[in-house]
């Protein structure tokens, strides 16, 4: 599957080469936002469901077309609706509850799920979100949605005989979801697995969870799994043969220090390489940027490089989180007019560097 990517280049794309620029999902939230949600979870509070559904589509307008100003080719509204990638979606799966809070990291917490019945798909959990951003959206919207896998290795299970057995059955869910969201008009869905490289020789399951997700999906709709941290070479080139057609990694905060992982063997898919530190409160250069995705050039040629952040990059400050998206819009744009004039010498594959001509 090379994957249906040239929808996405812009109408008025005014360079021969194409890089696809994207965010991976999460943004910061406008701090009226975070307001509004302690207001509407204030019970002695004038502020009822009316007003918290307005904010969420203040915040999300607000957040697609800041992307879009950035110049990113596929956005997303920054998940504005969302609280966090396993509890907003273990409060619409029917057979999930939850007994209180759990420390992440730091001063971390979030609402670790338990699985305390058989999971059912109830209500639909993200078409109505994409909907709203479709609507708005002057570009392609990209929908992320946390995988099968995370959602059973990031909860307690008391239910499935094995964390394997609940992954397969949340599985099912997501591919009705995601049949849901290709009904509603999806084209672009990320599946996001921060939990798979984190646990040796599991990739054979989140593949499987993959087989049945993607059942009945059109060729038309491009999928894509996110990994954001962890050892890939316990994942890699084993994934290769999983049904998707890109591959969202975090490079840039190990100082691409697992690349070389990439070159052992041939990278047959798309893909989408974080060339910005998500970790990091400081805007990288345009230059600084642009090396960054040289080195992407070494693993894959240009028409199979996607450019995007590490992950989301909602902890950050919002003013650095939109200058990252500039600089990596305009990297993005000089990189495509060098490859247009040849100056630089795309060596994918080769083993050797990717540079400038002088």
């Amino acid at each position: 599957m090379t994957g249906p990517r040239e929808q996405f280049r812009p109408a008025d794309h005014e360079n021969e080469h194409f890089l696809l620029t994207t965010v991976v999902g999460s943004y910061p939230k406008p701090k009226w936002h975070d307001r509004a949600r302690e207001l509407f979870e204030d019970e002695d509070a004038d502020f009822g469901e009316e007003e918290w559904e307005e904010s969420k589509d203040d915040a999300s307008r607000l957040i697609t077309h800041e992307h879009e100003r950035c110049g990113i080719d596929v956005v997303c509204d920054g998940e504005m609706r969302r609280n966090e990638m396993v509890e907003y979606f273990a409060h619409r799966i029917d057979g999930y509850e939850f007994n209180g809070r759990v420390k992440v990291w730091g001063h971390n917490y979030f609402d670790k799920p338990s699985v305390a019945d058989e999971v059912e798909y109830g209500e639909q959990w993200l078409v109505e979100e994409f909907e709203f951003t479709d609507e708005v959206a002057e570009r392609p919207v990209k929908v992320p949605i946390t995988g099968p896998y995370t959602l059973a290795n990031w909860s307690f299970n008391e239910v499935y005989h094995s964390e394997e057995q609940l992954a397969y059955e949340l599985a099912d869910l997501v591919n009705e979801e995601i049949e849901a969201l290709v009904e509603a008009g999806a084209r672009y869905i990320q599946i996001d697995e921060p939990a798979l490289a984190t646990t040796p020789d599991d990739h054979a399951i989140v593949g499987e969870c993959l087989e049945r997700i993607v059942d009945e999906i059109p060729d038309d709709v491009r999928l894509g799994l996110h990994v954001c941290y962890g050892d890939y070479s316990r994942i890699y080139p084993e994934i290769l043969d999983y049904p998707v057609h890109e591959y969202d990694l975090e490079l840039a905060n190990g100082n691409y220090e697992q690349l070389d992982v990439f070159k052992e063997h041939e990278f047959t898919k798309d893909f989408a390489m974080g060339v910005l530190d998500a970790h990091t409160a400081e805007v990288e250069s345009v230059e600084e940027i642009k090396e960054n995705i040289k080195k992407g050039l070494e693993v894959v040629p240009p028409e199979r490089l996607t450019v995007s952040p590490d992950c989301g990059v909602k902890l950050l400050p919002r003013e650095i989180a939109r200058g990252k998206m500039e600089n990596m819009v305009t990297a993005a744009r000089e990189v495509e007019q060098e490859l247009d004039t040849g100056e630089i010498e795309v060596l994918a594959g080769s083993g050797a560097e990717a540079s400038a001509d002088d």
